[in-house]
């Protein structure tokens, strides 16, 4: 062993009764300090030398290595060097380098830890100290300057840098110490380490301080648990109620909680709602979830075990989600006790975690999150070497081999921010015999790269930033719910391509038949789970993508609602480029119905698709080819897209079904011409 870290923590406190196990985001400070140490690169050992049981227990569930620490050397003035050169002697231990961690900083990271350990293994200190970079200037009560002349008020610039010593952790050579019996010898170094990171626990206040701290600062974790139980108010809402003039109350939730909770329980996780409430609201938005609701509770701990009992949940692997004094009860019942941010202090002294989002304000969608990235990745889907071909229903349409093509009139972003384009573009896909309306969905201030947000645009309404144009030409709720009702008006389905997480919310919120997934997001995973959670059908589109991540998006969205669309991503599509035969491709390996979105300009790339079997067909839609805006120029006007959905009929009248027959019309030429020899 080349490097032992040991970590004193006695029983015994002055400023802080039984410091070493206070809970900081939920863990003890000796857990956090174990954890710091484990994950220090060059550490090889972690021991934490303690007189207390109650330490002594928290420490091994950490993975830490015990030493009892003899009473001569647990009292208030005995030296951490004692506790260290007794935990060398007891394990019989001479490594290279000794570390001595302190549970009184909350914060230790790792990566600096190591980078200390490292200047005493190449010889460059022999004892280094953690400290924060500082140009404080020191006074006496006397009001005489330390490291600083009073009558020469030096600008910080001109000032060395000085380190205050934070006392997070000393780094020695083992012989230097067991030399000199202290922690500074030789050649001594100071490791900086960040303000965040500096933070050193000597009294109460102090305690608080890192408590509101570590929401912002840990790192969050999966939290691995297979149910989650959440209190109502609070957690789902902001804990506030909003009174109309008849007495009825409204609350304030979050729309990224539902899909929150569908990732949640799509992934295996249970889910329940308690609340000591009988408004109902709370059923109704539990309805709304998709989860069990127990409301109106007099006492949740004893509910919350039979529950647990009926579940036959282990209730170490379970989490409840509070915020006040009600909730202390059932938290003390599981393994994973959270609070939001905003709890009661006694709910957040009591919290496993701390989340960094309040109630009402995704709270619910943080925790589900952090849930589902522990849970173990499902099994990779058996890839399909015979077709299944079977349709996959769209609203009230079949979609798939035998069915009629579906012909979708993709309007894209060329509507260009006008709802009445919009709605004129509807009724050239209706008047041509469309099945669907295609738009595109993005929030642009997560979609638009960081170095394009700002450059400057000339567009139809003026000088603008890129940002800028992309928010001006985006619809919202208020647009949308008019599409939805003037498609249904004409008799068209409308759905979207979501270019991010809260667009799927959004659309979901508009409750489509569909999501269709644009060929720039096939690698987008995170995109690709959200939108597998709707249970929504799904058409997956494939442009500059390679079957392999083809084959990783299938293995997120399963076969069973999909819908593939061959693709090349060329705009406009020349003709060399089309690789219409992938069509079959895509059907043998995946066994799903598959159709085509072309970008070509002219009908016979797409008429080709259709008799090698594509199944739907996409088609960009605009009234002029000259219109302002990047998609208009390879899309078809309303002859066009008239034509395509004419031929497209005809062409499947003209397929047949492969049988040889002679047909009526044959008989009497046949009759007339047909000449047997024998």
């Amino acid at each position: 062993m080349r490097v032992l870290a040991v970590v004193p923590a006695r029983g015994g406190s002055a400023g802080v009764p039984l410091k070493n196990l206070a809970l900081v985001g939920g863990v003890p400070l000796v857990t956090r300090a174990v954890r710091a140490a484990r994950r220090a690169e060059l550490v090889d050992q972690v021991v934490v030398s303690t007189d207390h049981p109650g330490i002594a227990e928290t420490a091994r569930e950490a993975g830490a290595t015990v030493v009892d620490r003899p009473e001569e050397l647990s009292g208030a003035t005995a030296s951490s060097e004692s506790a260290v050169l007794h935990a060398l002697d007891a394990l019989g231990e001479d490594p290279e380098v000794v570390v001595l961690v302190q549970c009184t900083s909350a914060f230790i990271d790792p990566e600096s830890l190591s980078e200390a350990v490292r200047k005493v293994l190449d010889g460059e200190a022999d004892s280094v100290v953690s400290g924060l970079p500082t140009h404080e200037f020191l006074w006496t009560s006397a009001g005489a300057g330390i490291n600083h002349d009073p009558a020469v008020r030096q600008r910080r610039q001109d000032r060395d840098t000085e380190f205050r010593e934070n006392g997070a952790f000393y780094v020695m050579r083992t012989s230097g110490l067991r030399e000199h019996g202290h922690r500074f010898f030789g050649q001594v170094a100071v490791q900086p380490v960040s303000p965040k990171h500096a933070v050193e626990i000597d009294n109460p206040d102090d305690l608080e301080l890192v408590r509101a701290l570590a929401p912002f600062i840990d790192e969050p974790e999966p939290i691995d648990v297979d149910a989650v139980i959440t209190d109502f108010d609070g957690v789902h809402t902001d804990d506030r109620a909003y009174v109309d003039s008849d007495g009825r109350e409204m609350v304030l939730v979050s729309r990224s909680d539902g899909m929150g909770i569908a990732l949640l329980k799509r992934s295996g996780v249970k889910v329940l709602v308690m609340s000591t409430e009988h408004n109902p609201v709370v059923a109704a938005r539990a309805r709304k979830l998709g989860v069990p609701v127990l409301q109106g509770l007099a006492e949740k701990r004893t509910v919350l075990r039979d529950w647990l009992t009926i579940e036959g949940l282990d209730p170490a692997r379970v989490a409840y989600v509070g915020n006040d004094v009600n909730d202390l009860g059932p938290m003390g019942e599981v393994g994973w006790p959270i609070a939001t941010p905003d709890a009661h202090p006694r709910v957040r002294a009591a919290a496993r975690v701390v989340l960094t989002r309040a109630g009402g304000s995704g709270a619910v969608r943080e925790l589900c999150d952090r849930v589902v990235a522990a849970r173990p990745e499902p099994p990779a889907a058996e890839v399909r070497t015979r077709p299944r071909l079977g349709p996959v229903a769209i609203g009230d349409l079949l979609v798939g081999d035998g069915e009629p093509v579906y012909v979708i009139g993709e309007i894209g972003i060329n509507h260009n921010g006008d709802i009445d384009i919009a709605r004129r573009l509807i009724d050239v896909a209706a008047e041509a015999g469309c099945q669907a309306v295609k738009f595109q969905k993005r929030t642009p201030a997560i979609c638009v790269p960081e170095e394009q947000k700002g450059q400057i645009r000339q567009t139809p309404w003026g000088e603008m930033t890129y940002l800028e144009y992309k928010e001006r030409t985006e619809f919202g709720y208020d647009e949308y719910r008019q599409i939805a009702k003037y498609c249904d008006e004409r008799g068209l389905h409308w759905f979207a391509s979501p270019w991010d997480v809260p667009s799927v919310e959004f659309l979901e919120e508009m409750d489509v038949l569909v999501h269709k997934v644009a060929s720039a997001s096939v690698a987008d995973h995170e995109l690709l789970r959200v939108l597998a959670a709707t249970g929504k059908p799904i058409i997956l589109s494939t442009g500059m993508s390679t079957l392999s991540e083809i084959d990783a998006a299938v293995e997120i969205l399963g076969t069973d609602k999909l819908i593939m669309m061959h693709a090349t991503s060329t705009y406009p599509l020349p003709p060399e480029e089309a690789n219409l035969r992938t069509i079959t491709t895509l059907k043998e390996r995946y066994g799903v119905p598959v159709g085509y979105s072309g970008h070509e300009r002219g009908l016979q790339i797409s008429l080709a698709a259709v008799t090698l079997g594509a199944v739907t067909v996409e088609r960009h839609i605009t009234l002029d080819r000259t219109m302002w805006g990047s998609d208009h120029a390879a899309s078809l006007e309303p002859a066009g897209l008239e034509h395509l959905v004419r031929d497209i009929r005809i062409i499947e009248q003209a397929m047949g079904d492969g049988v040889k027959r002679v047909f009526p019309g044959e008989e009497a030429p046949k009759a007339r011409l047909r000449r047997v020899t024998v």
